[in-house]
């Protein structure tokens, strides 16, 4: 298994990508730290993971609204005393907040999305590096989207902003053992598509599993090279991902 005693932290691991990823993880024997907000969803994905036989994960209830220096320096603590390294980081939580013209936008909701898309990402990130530059080699993927275009507002910016700090990151962590990637899975049907266009039909829409498993390609050891060309500071579609997950066979 490509993920074998591989320490995983997954952000977002409540619903949709966060929790498809956090399954695909555990089966390929990775222990998943769970992030996320809604503790009764995380005790269910608990009881799911450890009804398939897969190792215990470990749920870590956060709110990126509310989280602190504080709240990250905490969990930083408690992962080092609990397995002493990191081997993956998957920054997947996000929340689209509203559709609007910038020009009617909320400025209360345009700083809640921005704290929970990007803000909180760099705060989280920024405490999880020394966990992650470790002997053997570690792994941030980061799930990005690209909207600027009109009526996304503070999703669009935010999401443009989380992309911008994937490459500054990743020219800032070229020489050590971290490999720094993202991956761009499109329309993806979950409960966070559906509140933006309820009236869609998802029939087509690509599925959590599917980018739940290039995600857990991209964190392990292969994700290192794509396409016989080392992946760090690349950003990648599901598309290209998935062909070559299919390609190896």
């Amino acid at each position: 298994m490509q993920l074998s005693n591989k320490t995983i932290l997954i952000t977002g691991a409540s619903d949709g990508i966060g929790k498809a990823t956090a399954i695909e993880c555990a089966k390929q024997g990775a222990t998943v730290i769970m992030h996320g907000k809604t503790q009764p969803k995380l005790e269910k994905l608990y009881d799911e993971i450890i009804e398939a036989g897969y190792p215990e994960p470990v749920i870590s209830p956060l709110d990126f609204e509310k989280m602190t220096d504080k709240d990250c320096q905490t969990l930083n603590n408690a992962i080092d005393k609990e397995f002493g390294k990191l081997d993956g980081l998957f920054n997947n939580a996000g929340w689209v907040g509203a559709t609007s013209p910038v020009q009617h936008y909320d400025l209360e909701l345009w700083h809640r999305v921005m704290q929970i898309n990007l803000n909180a990402s760099f705060m989280l990130t920024q405490a999880c590096i020394p966990l992650l530059n470790h002997d053997e080699p570690g792994s941030i993927v980061f799930n990005l989207d690209d909207k600027c275009s009109a009526y996304w507002g503070a999703y669009g910016v935010s999401k443009a902003g989380l992309t911008a700090f994937m490459k500054i990151l990743a020219d800032e962590l070229e020489s050590t053992a971290i490999n720094v990637t993202g991956l761009m899975p499109g329309i993806v049907r979950t409960a966070m598509r559906t509140r933006a266009f309820p009236g869609e039909d998802p029939t087509n829409l690509t599925r959590p599993d599917e980018v739940a498993t290039a995600a857990s390609f991209l964190l392990s050891e292969n994700g290192k090279t794509v396409g016989n060309e080392p992946s760090h500071g690349k950003i990648y579609s599901l598309e290209n991902i998935l062909s070559v997950i299919q390609q190896a066979g």
